[in-house]
């Protein structure tokens, strides 16, 4: 019973008749093992659950009007990659066949799947503004540094198939100090490859021993202690592969304190203590968050 109450308060104050962008985590499932992602570091995460999003648990929270009325939906997630979802090309199929005009993107490793899955997928994703964004931190020497487990050829081999079919593919680079020397060579490596974009930004997650921060790269993070809510000023929501509804994927980062009272969230802004997450990712002293000024290169290719 209370879990319904939350869940009446967030639809309450962010109603979904007004919902413009769905953030979809399809599945938490993914072959990487990158240090700092919630599967490494969340201990209370179980991997052998292997949970995957489905079309009717989407329908519990927003049945066909809500949907034809969207002007995005994107795959990413906070365990899992959504190449690794059972059912990540019927929910695009499904999404681009009751809104023909919706935007469809996807945030990925690259390194799973066959090359004619990306290829179906190049194809479903086929209007102007659609997308996936590959996130490869380097070249095949340094990539598997923090993308663990991502074999460089599949990767490669994927994305040229995605591209081959007509798909806008983004190249998104975390810069660490063992790969800033490559950059430029990512940069002029995805313009070769047919690449739409190419955006390089340093970790918000921290550093390690291993993964130190690189040398003349802003740090990205505002300090502020008023909040300039990224999902309110895009009017958007969060699905995680389990089908519970949240805010955004960042208060909705960790399972075991999975936020769905958005109320409760937004009453603590004008408190003497904002939630931390907030103030994290939304924190501003002016216009500026942490999350809007994130990329410190940004390239159309």
């Amino acid at each position: 019973m209370l879990k319904k109450t939350a869940l009446q308060i967030t639809i309450r104050t962010s109603t979904l008749r007004d919902i413009k962008v769905l953030h979809l985590e399809p599945t938490d499932v993914c072959q990487a093992a990158c240090p700092l992602c919630a599967r490494e570091t969340d201990k209370d995460f179980n991997k052998s659950l292997q949970r995957h999003l489905t079309i009717e648990q989407i329908e519990k929270h927003l049945d066909e009007e809500k949907i034809k009325a969207l002007d995005k939906m994107f795959m990413c997630g906070n365990y899992g990659d959504p190449a690794a979802g059972k059912h990540t090309l019927d929910i695009y199929n499904y999404f681009r066949r009751l809104n023909p005009d919706i935007v469809l993107g996807m945030n990925t490793n690259g390194a799973l799947q066959t090359t004619f899955w990306w290829h179906k997928l190049g194809q479903i994703l086929n209007q102007p503004m659609d997308y996936v964004v590959f996130s490869i931190d380097g070249l095949e020497s340094t990539n598997g540094v923090y993308r663990k487990n991502v074999v460089w050829s599949k990767l490669m081999a994927n994305v040229e198939a995605f591209i081959a079919a007509g798909g806008s593919a983004h190249w998104d680079m975390l810069v660490y100090r063992h790969n800033q020397d490559q950059v430029n060579a990512c940069e002029q490596l995805a313009r070769d490859m047919g690449f739409k974009w190419f955006r390089a930004k340093v970790s918000r997650r921290g550093f390690t021993d291993r993964l130190e921060a690189p040398i003349g790269w802003a740090n990205p993070r505002v300090s502020g202690t008023k909040i300039n809510c990224h999902a309110l000023n895009e009017q958007s929501i969060y699905i995680d592969a389990q089908g519970n509804l949240s805010p955004c994927c960042w208060l909705g980062a960790r399972q075991k304190d999975f936020v769905t009272d958005f109320n409760l969230i937004q009453n603590s802004w004008t408190g003497l203590q904002p939630e931390i997450t907030c103030l994290d990712t939304c924190g501003t002293t002016s216009t500026e968050t942490s999350f809007s000024q994130q990329w410190q290169r940004e390239v159309q290719l």
